[in-house]
């Protein structure tokens, strides 16, 4: 293998193994009542 297949090779495997690597757990997701009811607008009969 040539030298620039080696470090793109290389690269390709460090972006990998950096993107598998053990993250921070998130904090859980909360869910609020939203602030007023939400309720339909009126129509109008046209005829």
């Amino acid at each position: 293998m040539s030298n620039s297949a080696k470090i793109v090779f290389g690269l390709g495997l460090l972006t990998v193994v950096a993107a598998c690597a053990r993250q921070e757990p998130q904090a859980p997701m909360t869910y609020s009542e939203p602030a007023a009811p939400i309720q339909a607008e009126p129509t109008y009969s046209k005829y």
